[in-house]
């Protein structure tokens, strides 16, 4: 195929990477937190850096990524197949970790979310990380394969959206760390992502352009409040 006729389908891949390496990059920066703040671009670049390793890999692995929509079992009438498998066990770990930070800083507040770091933290957190660069990177691989067929473009979007997101990285985190609202906001969407996951293993298809604009409007009305809400608090 010309290089031309791949334009449209390379930029379209790129944007659907970025928007999905969103989920990435909130929830790296929600752990980065957890580790004091000369390690956190280090656990923020390291986590990026190794999902675009994995991805290039899983490229590398297409005919094996591929045979995962195979049916391995039947449970209760549906059929759970390898990627099924991944995305419903990656999905459940995301809605367990998002709720319970949601319960330390709703219910126990940051002090107690900030236990003392050894020098297993990084580690620890890092393998966090890239559980669930797995979880995204075999999705994101496979919507890849069905979208184009020339292996180069995969390659280079993956490349070019991983260095968008090396750059995006900190200015979402530190918008994050300065604003707890939007924590609290971004720990939902990390829920939401996490039971769109776990709908996608059984096979209940929730159309990803209707989870993306609900966010969106969440982030919105969050962004109007804080807007409107200081105002009133420095006249007072």
């Amino acid at each position: 195929m010309p290089f031309a006729d791949n334009i449209v389908p390379l930029f379209t891949l790129i944007v659907l990477e970025t928007i999905l390496g969103i989920d990435n990059i909130i929830f790296i920066s929600i752990l980065a937190d957890k580790l004091p703040p000369d390690q956190r671009d280090r656990l923020r670049y390291w986590g990026i850096g190794l999902s675009m390793v994995m991805r290039l890999a899983l490229l590398a692995l297409i005919a094996w990524i591929m045979q995962l929509d195979q049916t391995l079992f039947v449970v209760a009438g549906i059929d759970i197949s390898g990627k099924g498998l991944i995305l419903l066990l990656g999905g459940l770990f995301l809605i367990y970790k998002s709720t319970k930070e949601i319960y330390h800083k709703a219910e126990l507040g940051d002090d107690a979310n900030a236990p003392a770091m050894d020098k297993s933290s990084f580690r620890d957190l890092l393998i966090q990380v890239l559980i669930l660069d797995l979880v995204f990177s075999i999705d994101s691989i496979i919507t890849a394969v069905g979208m184009v067929d020339e292996l180069w473009v995969m390659y280079t979007a993956v490349i070019v959206t991983v260095v968008i997101m090396l750059i995006a990285s900190r200015p979402i985190a530190t918008f994050i760390a300065r604003h707890p609202s939007f924590k609290i906001l971004a720990l939902c969407f990390l829920l939401i992502i996490g039971m769109s996951l776990v709908a996608e293993g059984l096979h209940v298809v929730i159309p990803k352009g209707y989870i993306y604009f609900s966010m969106a409007f969440a982030f919105l009305v969050d962004v109007i409040q804080m807007k409107t809400v200081r105002p009133k608090q420095s006249q007072s």
